[in-house]
């Protein structure tokens, strides 16, 4: 039996009733079983099933071993999770169904009210009872015998009701069925999404380690290279100031001599002068020789230049850093086992 909402009372609470006993799906009364979804809201089994099989058009060719699926609720949108049972793993919800034998039972003791049937607007006293299905639209008997459809082909009222009503029912199954698959389709790129913020984040934080732990190692090098170039300056110029130490030593001494001579040179009377006069002359033409016997530094001691280093290869290393996909990684490894071996 097919209870519609507008056979009660208007407003009645039997008719707030029926209007909860409603399925989504097919807009028709709760048909048994009813199944009720972990978001508490109620499909007809069959309802349910037609949704889950869109959803999931593949399910029942999966192989021996049937994996669960998924779909949406169509109230709430809620995604709903289902074992290898399919929709038979869902519970039955007794409770909606005996309130559904009680409205039933509650209908059938009531009188009915006539709906009032819609009328032929060429003919009045002739109800609309046949569809003509040329012109596809409702009409009566009279428009058929003598009216504007006297030649067209037309077809039982109630037949056509009951298959445009199972093929609306249909296209509503497909489009709930359309928009589950549409928002599985957005979750999935939003699941995108957010992976490949965090991809990134995670490949951002990987290479700036990787670039502190290589600036790191430029800056120990740097510090041992200075370390060296600091040792070296320190060993030349150390010997630098013992030569000058030395070379000073032998001015003063031969000053002291060239003085000693000059007040010599000054005295006019002989018994004075040779009182005065160094013990033997030849004394300063040894000591002048002594100054240019002395160690001296070769020429170019001074130059730092064997510690300069050339890093335009490694600029060149660094500017032709790249991201460099696997394959090309394994085969630049491969080439470097073949050559150890060789």
């Amino acid at each position: 039996m097919d209870f519609q909402a507008g056979i009660l009372r208007d407003g009645s609470p039997m008719e707030s009733l029926e209007k909860q006993l409603i399925c989504p799906i097919c807009l028709e009364m709760f048909s048994k079983p009813v199944v009720i979804l972990p978001c508490q809201h109620n499909l007809c089994r069959k309802c349910a099933n037609d949704v889950f099989q869109a959803a999931n058009p593949y399910w029942q060719t999966r192989g021996s071993v049937v994996s669960g699926g998924r779909f949406r609720c169509p109230s709430c949108r809620h995604e709903v999770l289902l074992d290898r049972h399919g929709v038979y793993g869902l519970q039955r919800n007794l409770l909606v169904e005996n309130i559904i034998d009680i409205y039933k039972q509650e209908c059938s003791s009531r009188p009915l009210k006539k709906r009032e049937h819609p009328m032929c607007k060429e003919h009045e006293d002739e109800r609309i009872n046949i569809y003509c299905v040329t012109c596809e639209v409702p009409t009566c008997s009279m428009c058929k015998v003598f009216g504007a459809h006297k030649d067209c082909e037309v077809a039982p009222l109630e037949t056509v009701f009951q298959g445009q009503k199972t093929e609306l029912n249909n296209c509503i199954s497909m489009l709930v069925a359309g928009n589950d698959r549409i928002q599985t389709i957005i979750s999935q790129l939003e699941d995108s999404c957010r992976s490949t913020e965090e991809n990134s984040e995670a490949a951002k934080r990987e290479l700036c380690a990787r670039f502190d732990a290589l600036a790191e190692v430029l800056e120990e090098k740097k510090t041992e290279l200075l370390e060296r170039i600091t040792r070296e300056q320190g060993d030349k110029t150390g010997f630098i100031q013992s030569l000058i130490c030395r070379y000073k030593e032998q001015l003063e001494k031969s000053s002291r001599l060239v003085e000693t001579a000059i007040q010599a040179m000054e005295e006019t009377g002989g018994a004075a002068f040779l009182m005065v006069r160094p013990p033997n002359p030849s004394c300063l033409i040894v000591e002048a020789s002594k100054g240019g016997r002395l160690e001296k530094i070769e020429q170019g001691y001074e130059s730092m230049d064997a510690f300069s280093v050339s890093l335009d290869h490694l600029a060149e290393a660094v500017h032709a850093v790249d991201f460099n996909p696997a394959e090309e990684d394994e085969e630049y490894f491969d080439g470097e086992e073949e050559d150890v071996e060789e």
